[in-house]
């Protein structure tokens, strides 16, 4: 490659005790049992994953600090995390407030926001009877969108790790396409869209980069229409936050699964009209997240064809055809990994039992690591 990008893995915060969540679980549950309670669900499969640093809680600095390091040292640069702002306020935030924000090397690595505004579904675990129901709506108003964005303004964008691209603020936003609806158009999403980037350079913070997903606004095969909303929205890269193509149920491998979504990254950045930052998956389970005693079905997620035979080698040439396909001319300046630590989803960067830091180890080999 000519140039570096920044490597940066989605991060999911939901290994923590969190309020809502123990109301519907429990008190003191996390994702964590939804892990340990996996079982196999058809001949061949490989469950449950076990963390190679154990159950821990991700709200502990000692525990943030054990991940940064381990990102710092293998070439993960950012953590973009999920982050979820409601009408009633955040959720899932104990993790980034209380652990890497409170971590003693939290300068090792950067991270930035993603607002995951969807639903919250029930799906820890999903029944056969009722695999997604809502629990809570994500909807998201224009009253909700100004009190989400001047809680990044006051809590996050200041943060002296907080990552910029070319000096702005990175910021992403996983579904606008709901915002759009649930404003009333496209047009007063922009206008918020505009009050918010002056609201930050108000507060003396710069430029905003916003980073938005075209995958919404169009179909894949149709892509190159969402560079329209795109542009009328301002954005100034688009990317997605995982793979797709699952098409066999139950089992796909992944090595078909990598080359054909590697193939839709390099269609992706040649159709936008907009800079594309590619994503590359080590995999994909979401079974966990099913009730281990119910059939299992294709019924839809949680439900669904699970991604087999990955590797750490397999998605080392994985991430080497990314680099690749980073020399066309419309790459954005990342490179995204999905995830850092989607457990229950079979999609996890972090050392377990069988592989220890392979995954990490691909990275290393593929991209190095940014002298700091």
């Amino acid at each position: 490659m000519n140039r570096r990008p920044i490597v940066s893995a989605f991060y999911f915060p939901n290994w923590h005790a969190d309020p809502r969540n123990e109301k519907y679980h429990g008190t003191g549950w996390t994702e964590w049992r939804v892990t340990q309670y996996a079982t196999p669900r058809f001949e061949g499969h490989e469950q449950p994953k076990v963390p190679l640093w154990g159950y821990e809680d991700e709200a502990d600095p000692a525990v943030m600090e054990k991940k940064i390091a381990a990102a710092a040292d293998y070439g993960v640069d950012n953590f973009t995390f999920d982050f979820y702002f409601f009408e009633d306020g955040p959720y899932r935030e104990r993790c980034l407030n209380e652990g890497l924000l409170k971590a003693s090397n939290r300068d090792r690595v950067t991270f930035s926001i993603m607002w995951a505004n969807h639903d919250h579904i029930y799906s820890h675990p999903g029944s056969y009877w009722k695999p997604a129901e809502p629990v809570w709506r994500g909807d998201v108003s224009v009253e909700t969108f100004r009190k989400c964005t001047d809680y990044c303004i006051e809590h996050y964008f200041p943060q002296p790790n907080y990552l910029r691209i070319n000096g702005a603020l990175h910021f992403a936003i996983y579904r606008p396409w709901n915002i759009i609806k649930e404003m009333g158009g496209i047009e007063i999403f922009q206008r918020e869209l505009a009050a918010f980037r002056a609201r930050v350079e108000a507060a003396g913070l710069g430029r905003l980069w916003l980073d938005l997903p075209a995958d919404g606004f169009a179909a894949w095969e149709h892509i190159e229409d969402a560079g329209a909303p795109l542009q009328m929205l301002g954005a100034d890269s688009s990317f997605a936050y995982s793979w797709g193509y699952r098409d066999t149920f139950p089992a796909e491998e992944y090595q078909p699964w990598a080359e054909k979504n590697i193939r839709n990254q390099a269609r992706f950045m040649e159709k936008l009209s907009v800079p594309y930052n590619p994503v590359a998956a080590p995999g994909w389970d979401s079974s966990p997240r099913t009730v281990q005693s119910d059939m299992f079905d294709n019924i839809g997620y949680p439900f669904g064809p699970v991604v087999t035979g990955s590797s750490p080698a397999r998605f080392e040439a994985a991430l080497r055809r990314i680099s690749e396909v980073m020399e066309r001319e419309n790459a954005g300046p990342m490179v995204n990994l999905s995830c850092w630590n989607e457990w229950t989803e079979g999609a996890y960067l972090e050392p377990d039992t069988k592989s220890g830091f392979g995954y990490l180890e691909a990275i290393r080999n593929v991209f190095g690591v940014t002298p700091r």
